[in-house]
């Protein structure tokens, strides 16, 4: 395992952090890298130029807050925002998203989103799965089936990252590649100080001393290739070796080497930890474009903290504002790069809210009913998908499937969900999405 550390610091909850780069299941001997990317070689696994980027609101964003606005509802219900007009005609939203609802044509938000298990778990948004009846290993995340099924589009670049930090609330936490194991887990910038290996002896504070980190990595390549343990390693292993030692994927973590000015325009939120989740980071929705500029396939971002019991409205003005910059700043970035064809963005919590505002003017749970905003991909946007009843309380037209958004997500990928397969532990072939759940017409 590689990890690169840089120095800790304390978020709000007391635990030290540190940021640093992690490649699990890696080794020098009997690797499983190499192994991969032997077997996809014969596979012939196509060189697809396409990305996937979710953001992950964990805790549950309030749907009749956002985008599903009900304002002749009683008063104890429609809240105390009003909606504005956005640039597709008829369609409004929440007045303290003015960026999106400018940019709406390129966007489209789901205001029906059913099949919510309830969990306060990032599971279902990362795997479109339930946990009941998982086979053994656990069902897969998305990114790692991306990986098993495509493989990396780069050598030196994993296949998925995962920028989340660590979270409290261990449930939002990424469970993980399931049975496809551990050489198709998430590559991981930012996590606790578990590695095995730092490298050569080099601490770094956030990847910002560039020189002596590629001095250290032509030290390891010498080192490497003079030991004799590397006598007789394959091709296979020295791709494994390129993984480790490449600058491609620093540089891409490295947002120094960023415009300034397209810096700014994503904003800079807060790097406290928010609730038991995560911080406000806005970095990260930058970071997310360029990883998969770099050649990353699926990266996951968790922002926040959703799950507002209290003081649902105080909790929006500080939160949307900054979800609105963040969103709507990664894909003016797309658009701008020429990428918004071949990056596919979905933004959603684990369940809505409650319609009833309960006593402490916050919003409880509600697993009947939730929303999404998807964007780029070659998908139709500039549409509002489903309605709810008149109290936003369930599903009155038009009722999305956490499935049928992964059957479109795999299908922006190139991945026919009714025919691509993984296999279990058991050899079993396991189809992507559950009960024959297709793309969404709407958007394809």
């Amino acid at each position: 395992m590689l990890s690169l550390y840089g120095d800790g610091h304390r978020f709000c909850d007391g635990v030290s952090r540190r940021n640093f780069l992690k490649i699990g299941a890696l080794g020098l001997g009997g690797l499983s890298l190499p192994q991969i990317l032997q077997a996809e070689s014969k596979a012939g696994i196509r060189n697809s130029q396409k990305s996937i980027i979710m953001i992950y609101l964990p805790g549950g964003p309030p749907h009749q807050d956002m985008f599903d606005l009900k304002v002749d509802a009683p008063s104890a219900i429609r809240g105390e925002f009003q909606p504005i007009p956005t640039n597709v005609p008829g369609v409004g939203i929440c007045e303290l998203l003015p960026q999106i609802a400018k940019r709406l044509d390129k966007v489209a938000i789901i205001r029906s989103l059913v099949g919510s298990e309830g969990r306060h778990n990032s599971f279902q948004c990362f795997t479109g799965r339930t946990q009941r009846q998982q086979p053994l290993g656990g069902w897969p995340e998305s990114g790692s089936i991306l990986s098993q099924l495509q493989g990396p589009r780069d050598l030196s670049v994993p296949p998925y990252v995962n920028l989340s930090p660590p979270m409290r609330h261990k449930p939002y936490n990424a469970k993980g590649p399931g049975f496809l194991g551990l050489s198709h887990g998430a590559f991981r910038p930012e996590g606790e100080s578990k590695a095995d290996m730092v490298l050569q002896g080099v601490r770094l504070d956030r990847l910002t001393d560039r020189r002596r980190l590629l001095a250290s990595f032509d030290q390891f390549r010498r080192r490497v290739d003079i030991s004799e343990t590397m006598q007789g390693v394959g091709n296979f292993q020295r791709q494994a070796l390129d993984v480790l030692t490449s600058s491609k994927l620093v540089h891409a973590l490295d947002l120094s080497r960023e415009d300034p000015r397209i810096v700014e325009r994503y904003g800079k939120g807060t790097e406290r930890e928010q609730g038991d989740a995560a911080p406000r980071l806005m970095s990260h929705f930058l970071m997310a474009r360029r990883l998969v500029e770099a050649g990353v396939r699926f990266v996951t971002v968790s922002f926040s903290f959703w799950d507002w019991h209290g003081g649902n409205f105080h909790h929006a003005r500080a939160n949307f504002p900054d979800l609105d910059q963040g969103v709507t700043a990664l894909i003016d970035d797309l658009h701008q790069r020429g990428l918004e064809k071949d990056v596919s963005v979905v933004v959603w919590g684990e369940f809505g809210r409650t319609p009833q505002i309960n006593k402490n003017a916050g919003r409880d749970h509600w697993p009947r009913v939730s929303c999404a905003l998807l964007a780029g991909g070659g998908m139709k946007m500039g549409q509002a998908i489903g309605a709810t009843d008149r109290l936003g309380a369930d599903a009155d037209d038009r009722p999305v499937h956490f499935q049928e958004v992964f059957a479109t997500l795999y299908r922006t990928m190139g991945i026919d969900v009714r025919t691509a397969t993984v296999d279990d532990y058991n050899g079993r072939p396991r189809y992507l999405v559950a009960d024959g759940a297709e793309p969404l017409p709407e958007l394809v």
